[in-house]
C-alpha cells in the first residue's frame, strides 16, 4: 500500500516579484536539509485541507499570513530524505501576504534571494527540475514524479494539465 506523507511547499514572492523568501537550513547540524535553501512548508495535519496547511506552515515558519497562493504543481517524491520516505507535495507560489517576515526560525535564517539567482544556491539536487515549472508563465499545473535513491534523484517525469 502506498501511504505517502502529504505536505506543502510554498515559494513566497516579494511584492515586486523579483525576490523569493527562502529558509537557509543552518540551525541544526543533524538536519538532513542542513546547509540547503528551501521554500517553506510542512506536513498536513488531520482535519486540514491543503491550503490551510500551507497557511499554517507559512505563519509558523515566517510569521506572515498567506493571502494569495497559486497551486503550481504536485510532486510524488518516493524514497526521499534520511529515512527514504514517500512524500507527496503540493507546490505553491505565494503572491500576496501580510505582516513582516521573521528573520529566522528554528530551522534557519529566512532570506530574500533574487529569483534570478536561485540556480546558484545550495538546494536539493532535484529542485532544479521542478523550480522552473513553479516560476514559468505556463498557467497549467504540473504533476511530477521524482524517485530518490541514495539521497539523489533517480528520475524525473512530469505532465501538465
Amino acid at each position: 500500500m502506498y501511504t505517502p506523507i502529504l505536505a506543502t511547499l510554498g515559494f513566497i514572492l516579494s511584492p515586486d516579484g523579483k525576490k523569493i523568501l527562502l529558509v537557509h537550513r543552518n540551525r541544526r547540524r543533524d538536519d538532513h536539509h542542513f546547509g540547503k535553501y528551501n521554500g517553506l512548508g510542512g506536513k498536513l495535519k488531520p482535519g486540514e485541507d491543503i491550503f490551510q496547511c500551507l497557511q499554517r506552515e507559512i505563519y509558523e515558519e515566517a510569521g506572515i499570513h498567506c493571502e494569495q497562493a497559486i497551486l503550481r504543481g504536485t510532486i510524488n517524491w518516493q524514497g526521499f530524505g534520511s529515512r527514504e520516505e514517500d512524500w507527496f507535495g503540493f507546490i505553491f507560489r505565494i503572491h500576496r501576504f501580510s505582516g513582516e517576515p521573521k528573520t529566522s526560525n528554528e530551522e534557519g535564517d529566512l532570506e530574500w534571494k533574487p529569483l534570478e539567482d536561485m540556480e546558484k544556491l545550495t538546494m536539493w539536487e532535484g529542485d532544479k527540475y521542478f523550480l522552473p515549472l513553479v516560476f514559468d508563465s505556463d498557467p497549467r499545473i504540473f504533476h511530477g514524479h521524482m524517485p530518490y535513491r541514495n539521497g539523489i534523484p533517480a528520475g524525473w517525469t512530469f505532465s501538465r494539465v
